[in-house]
This record gives structure tokens, C-alpha cells and sequence, in this order.
């Protein structure tokens, strides 16, 4: 069995292959719902991770193949099945359109340790790793300690609409979750995440001439204001709440009662119960006005992770870290991931466990290959005895 100072020192050897490697993944634009794009990097991935994987599977999607990767364990339960698993969690889906990576290609800085490019830092630097880190227990003739599956989504920028059923599927019976993401500042891990839920709230009114029969029509586009601010004072009056209207949309001329009018709304809450009350508020709204008609529809939801300062997964991969002599504090997220699910299951979880750097969705967006190899070698450190 491999010893971590071993799998941090060979993967110290590894900085030319994974620039490479990162290089190739990052030249393969995969924009959220591009489903040739995803399908063309999910062969690249899938062709990466069978060189250590015992299975590889592409179950598709609306935007193109997710990617699962499976390795066996070299411990059993008492009754002799397959111990729990360790289940990854990982996206390839970026913010950024197509083409993009041809005005701002893959680029090693001066420095000889940061990486600039579309998504090296959010999140492909991480696939690298965690194919690295099955590589450097590969190379030592190290099994993992327990089975470990990889769930690679291909939406997960837009919600995971999609994927987040194959991460609920793959969390069933997980011992622990490690998210790939990227860390927090100061690579920081996540032990906590705040919720998030997009919703569109419809109205419907009654037209009439603006001048003449106002009196007769309902305007849709005054009782979604009306309904907006109803929302506004919900929100503001709960803790850790926060409300932004992300589009409105409605009506036909200044001259008509506007018969139609609608909203796209982003919610976010750090516990269960301001989740329950902005929900509530969303999607069983009282007209203002006798006949405005109103419905709402849920668009992407994703669960409050509180966060638990004795996580005991993350005292694990800390006391791990500081074994190979790497500093590793802890954090809760404003934003939400797929491991929002497992968190507020209760599964042990931690997320962040991508290289180090900052800008994620942006022009300077960045990451560290000196920090992808640590990375590494931490994630299969915690795979190999854990």
C-alpha cells in the first residue's frame, strides 16, 4: 500500500502530463447544452479514466452524455458484499460559448505554476486531477481501500436539470462524497453550501384599450410588480435570504392592458425552513387583483448543505493533508453545487477538492498545477486508506 509522501512525490513528477493533459480538455469546448460538443469530450474523458477504471459508462441526457466511472475496492462488508463506495461528483459543462477558447486558449504563465483558459479553473483542472489520482494508485499497485464512483454531469452550470438524478442515484449507498469543485480562497475546502432554486412566475390578465375600457382589462404586468414585492418584503424578512429577479417580460403595446407578463427568479436560502417559506411564497401565490391568474414553475432546485463545523470527512482529509505537509482550511459556499444534494442528505461530504485558483466564469479565470498535483495526491491518499 502505497504511503502518501510517495503519492505526493510522484505526482510532483507528473507536471508535464497534466498540462498536457489539461491543455487537450480545455481545447474541447463543452458550453452547457451543446450536446455534439459534450459528446466529442465525453469520448476524451471516458478514453482518460478507462486506463484505470474497471467500467465506463455514458448514460445519456437532453444535453448530451454524462460520463460514469467505476473502480473496485479491496474491502467488503461483514456479509461479504462491496463495502460502501466513495462517490466524486465532478461537472464538464463550462459558461462559455464556443469559440471562446480560440481568443483565450490554454495559456502557462511566466511562472511556470498558473494556468489561464476557459474553465481550467471551474472545472476541468479537476478532471485532470482525479484521473491523476487514480493514475498515482495505479502506478504504486494500490487498489482503493473501498469501491469509488465518479458521476462526471454534463449541466451542472445551468442546475443540473439532468444530471442531478445520476448523482442522487450514485449517492445511495455512498459511504463519502468528494466534490471536485473548485475551493474556496486560500484552497479552501466546502463543507457547507447555500441552496438555490430558479423559478418563473406567470400571470395572466385581461386586455383592454389603455384610454377607453382600462377599467375593463387587468393588467398582467402590474400584478407580477405587485406579486414582486410581495416577495421582496418574504424575503427580507428571513434569515440568510436572498431574491433576485433575473428577467421580466410581458405585455404588447403602451396603448393595451397588458394581458401577459412573466418573471425568471433566483432564490437563495442557507437553511431548510427559509427554503420552505420562499417556496411557499413562490409557488402558491393569492392574486392581488380578482381575476389575474397566476402559476409558477419550478425551473432548477438545489437543497440548503448547512454547514458543520466537526464535518468529520473534512477532519479526515485535513488530518490527510497535513500528513503530506499542506494546509487545508475549511469553508461554507454562497453558491450551489451538485453536492448540496448529498449534503443535505446527510451523507459525509465535502466539496472544493479542485486545484486552487480564482475568476471561475470570467476573463482572468485561473488555477495552479502545482496545486492540481497536490490535489491529486490527496484525493488518492483518502481513496487508498479511507
Amino acid at each position: 500500500m502505497a504511503e502518501p509522501t510517495e503519492l505526493l512525490a510522484l505526482a510532483r513528477t507528473f507536471g508535464d502530463t497534466a498540462l498536457e493533459r489539461w491543455s487537450r480538455l480545455v481545447s474541447l469546448e463543452t458550453p452547457s447544452g451543446d450536446a455534439d460538443r459534450a459528446a466529442v469530450f465525453g469520448r476524451e474523458l471516458a478514453a482518460g479514466l478507462a486506463a484505470t477504471a474497471d467500467r465506463v459508462e455514458q448514460p445519456p441526457g437532453p444535453g448530451g452524455d454524462h460520463l460514469v466511472a467505476y473502480w473496485n475496492g479491496r474491502e467488503t462488508a461483514d456479509d461479504g458484499s462491496p463495502a460502501g463506495h466513495t462517490l466524486l461528483v465532478a461537472h464538464s459543462d463550462t459558461v462559455f460559448p464556443a469559440g471562446t477558447v480560440t481568443r483565450r486558449p490554454f495559456t502557462l504563465a511566466e511562472d511556470g505554476d498558473t494556468v489561464t483558459g476557459p474553465g481550467v479553473f471551474d472545472m476541468k483542472g479537476s478532471l485532470v486531477a482525479v484521473e491523476l489520482a487514480m493514475d498515482l494508485l495505479s502506478r504504486t499497485g494500490t487498489t482503493p481501500r473501498r469501491p469509488v464512483r465518479l458521476v462526471v454531469v454534463n449541466d451542472e452550470e445551468i442546475g443540473s436539470p439532468d444530471g442531478s438524478r445520476l448523482v442522487a442515484r450514485h449517492a445511495e449507498g455512498a459511504h463519502a462524497v468528494l466534490g471536485l469543485e473548485p475551493p474556496l480562497p486560500g484552497g479552501a475546502l466546502k463543507i457547507g453550501r447555500r441552496g438555490v432554486a430558479r423559478v418563473r412566475l406567470r400571470v395572466r390578465g385581461v386586455s383592454a384599450h389603455a384610454g377607453l375600457d382600462a377599467a375593463l382589462g387587468v393588467s398582467a404586468i402590474d400584478e407580477l410588480v405587485d406579486q414582486l414585492a410581495r416577495l421582496r418584503a418574504t424575503a427580507d424578512a428571513l434569515p440568510d435570504a436572498a431574491l433576485n429577479v433575473g428577467t421580466i417580460s410581458g405585455g404588447t403595446r403602451a396603448n393595451v392592458v397588458a394581458d401577459h407578463a412573466e418573471a425568471e427568479i433566483g432564490l437563495r436560502y442557507a437553511t431548510a425552513e427559509t427554503e420552505r417559506a420562499l417556496m411557499s411564497a413562490l409557488l402558491e401565490p393569492s392574486p392581488v387583483r380578482e381575476r389575474a391568474a397566476l402559476s409558477a414553475e419550478k425551473l432548477s432546485h438545489r437543497p440548503a448543505w448547512a454547514m458543520d463545523p466537526a464535518n468529520p470527512l473534512a477532519a479526515e482529509l485535513t488530518t490527510l493533508a497535513a500528513a503530506l505537509g499542506l494546509a487545508l482550511p475549511l469553508g461554507s459556499s454562497g453558491g450551489a453545487g451538485d453536492t448540496n444534494l448529498t449534503g443535505a442528505l446527510g451523507i459525509p461530504t465535502v466539496d472544493g477538492l479542485g486545484p486552487a485558483g480564482a475568476g471561475a466564469h470570467g476573463e482572468d479565470e485561473h488555477a495552479s498545477l502545482s496545486s492540481l498535483l497536490e490535489r491529486a495526491a490527496l484525493v488518492a491518499t483518502y481513496l487508498n486508506t479511507h
